[in-house]
């Protein structure tokens, strides 16, 4: 080897170490699942951001985010949950519901899983403990479907003067059967006739109005769903057309205008999401994190709406709403 190449030699041998000290670390990314759709669920979205940033990671500059979108077709989960496997992110927030959290556990039992879910997840077979969940799952717990029977009673105290009292549910949603015996529990134990109604689109929905609208002095519970969610405007403006007093499970559907809600503050279970993937990312092992029971429930009542149904809500039910809007 000549002098003249072997000093070259040497000198761009010396400058490996430099690059490698140089490199930066690849960021972590997050695969974030939701049965939701983008539009409706951004307010969660921003709240999911905060609880990261709480943890210390904000998405473009430490971490980023994989977002998949179910928009209320169930039957997407799996396909999707799949994908973010392949990428291989470093965890999956699985949220807008159980069958999100179902399907990106039947994905992986390798990567970490931080739920967000409305279902009790040991009934579902999601962790066996909530004090200590086992292999790769941990999160919240809202309680959402399991409120039905509260719901329903709540309905009637509002609207005493109802005969009828419809139900509506989505038979894809994986928590219906749970919902619909608990809804039927209640109204037998206060010997209430209900009439069940079927929803998963936006035709249902309308047809499910029509309908009700027929019976005298009618009032209606829209039981807790993830595409019903995404469809808040159109079930406010149905409600108002045909002039049916409507119970919902978020806050959400009353600040749009409809009658009552009662249920979790769902922007609080996606801040702890957002916490529980920061401490994930740092390191905790999801079985050393105990699943988070809300405790946080909301009753709201929208006044206007009450007067634009010519409803009196009664001075009892008042009492105890956590909010009201005038």
């Amino acid at each position: 080897m000549r002098r003249r190449e072997f000093i070259a030699l040497l000198g761009s041998a010396a400058t490996w170490p430099l690059v490698a000290r140089g490199q930066q670390p690849a960021m972590p990314v997050i695969g974030f699942l939701s049965s939701r759709s983008l539009t409706e669920a951004a307010y969660v979205v921003a709240a999911f951001h905060r609880g990261l940033k709480e943890g210390g990671y904000t998405e473009g500059q430490n971490v980023g985010i994989e977002y998949r979108w179910a928009e209320g077709q169930y039957d997407r989960l799996p396909g999707l949950a799949t994908d973010l496997v392949h990428r291989r992110v470093a965890l999956i927030a699985s949220t807008g519901g159980i069958g999100a959290a179902i399907a990106a556990k039947q994905a992986t039992s390798a990567i970490p899983i931080v739920f967000t879910v409305g279902d009790d997840p040991v009934k579902f077979g999601l962790v066996s403990n909530l004090n200590r969940p086992d292999g790769n799952l941990t999160g919240i717990y809202n309680l959402i479907s399991s409120l039905e029977a509260k719901r329903f009673g709540l309905l009637r105290e509002t609207v005493p003067t109802a005969t009828s009292i419809a139900v509506l549910l989505n038979p894809n949603f994986t928590g219906f059967e749970i919902q619909l015996k608990d809804v039927q529990e209640a109204a037998r134990a206060v010997d209430q006739q209900v009439h069940i109604f079927h929803a998963s689109n936006e035709t249902d929905i309308e047809a499910t109005f029509r309908a009700v609208a027929r019976f005298p002095a009618a009032a209606l519970l829209v039981g807790a769903d993830p595409f019903f969610n995404g469809q808040r405007e159109q079930f406010v403006t149905l409600a108002a057309r045909y002039q049916v007093p409507t119970m919902y499970e978020l806050r959400e559907y009353a600040l749009a205008g409809g009658l009552i809600s009662y249920g979790t503050n769902l922007v609080d279970s996606y801040r702890h999401v957002g916490n529980y993937a920061a401490r994930v990312l740092k390191g905790d092992k999801p079985a050393d994190l105990p699943i988070v029971q809300s405790s946080n429930f909301e009753l709201v009542i929208n006044l206007r709406t009450a007067k634009a149904l010519g409803l009196t809500i009664p001075s009892g039910v008042l009492a105890i709403a956590d909010e009201v809007i005038e």
